[in-house]
């Protein structure tokens, strides 16, 4: 079966390659891009479309690669040995990680890595074997698991930092572009199948005037642009909001929904103000 996209999710012709040829291929996606163009929302959607189980494992600045496979409690061993219990049967200590359950399922299923850059520089790094391989060995049991199906693995990255070239050259590397006006049409018409032609015409023309600011330090996203329009379409709004807005003003109705922080909210004044002045 091949991934066209969803009814959710709109896929691009050279997205829908990637995810196809990583499955050919049998090798990690890992997905490159803003953040906010989709990429968490991608592994659950070729998940759905695939017909598989869908495993998520959310990377923290904390999260270390062993952690994905098992997590060893010795203090509770200890303190069971110390109180008498029956400490023989050491899989009673040890937790599974989202690795071990992809691979021990007996579904071929789609295993989500999420922002793999969070973590520390090592982690690509020491998952190499066990992504390779498709095994890893469970040291306090003697026990070797190996994967019953090989998952779809999809990596998505922010950028945040260089992944090592080692780990690189293991994956098929796709970088969602931002999407361009007809794509984001397609994108809002799934999210909001009724909304009226000259709100997305005129919300768009906003958003992308926005983006395209000069010295912006955040530049808002697909999400923001969906949590915007939903504002937008609620009751309390006038329909001519956008329409009729001044165009002296920088600032977009609603700014809050686009603009995360305050220097972007400064800077789309001073460019209001300047243009004020050249009129």
């Amino acid at each position: 079966m091949k991934f066209t996209g969803t009814d959710k999710y709109v896929a691009t012709n050279d997205l829908q390659m990637a995810v196809n040829a990583a499955v050919t291929l049998q090798r990690p996606l890992l997905i490159k891009g803003e953040p906010g163009t989709g990429k968490t929302m991608l592994a659950e959607q070729v998940a759905a479309a695939l017909g598989m189980p869908l495993i998520q494992w959310y990377i923290k600045s904390t999260t270390k690669a062993h952690q994905g496979l098992y997590e060893y409690d010795a203090v509770s061993r200890l303190r069971d040995s110390q109180l008498g219990n029956d400490i023989n049967d050491v899989s009673r200590y040890i937790t599974r990680g989202k690795l071990w359950q992809a691979f021990a399922s007996t579904d071929q299923n789609v295993l989500l890595i999420d922002e793999i850059d969070k973590a520390d520089i090592e982690f690509p790094n020491d998952l190499l074997l066990e992504l390779d391989k498709m095994e890893f060995h469970v040291y306090e049991t003697g026990e070797t698991i190996k994967a019953i199906h090989r998952p779809v693995i999809i990596i998505t990255s922010n950028n945040e930092k260089e992944l090592p070239d080692a780990f690189l050259r293991r994956c098929f590397f796709h970088f969602i572009q931002f999407p361009d006006k007809e794509t984001m049409k397609e994108i809002i018409r799934v999210h909001y199948p009724d909304i009226k032609n000259e709100l997305v015409q005129d919300a768009l023309e906003v958003f992308f005037e926005v983006r395209e600011a000069p010295g912006l330090k955040k530049r808002p996203s697909t999400s923001e642009l969906i949590d915007w329009l939903k504002l937008l379409m609620s009751d309390d709004i006038p329909d001519e909001i956008l329409s009729q807005r001044d165009q002296s003003k920088a600032i977009p109705p609603l700014y809050g929904a686009l603009l995360k922080n305050e220097q972007d909210v400064q800077l789309l004044e001073r460019l209001a103000f300047m243009h004020r002045r050249q009129n």
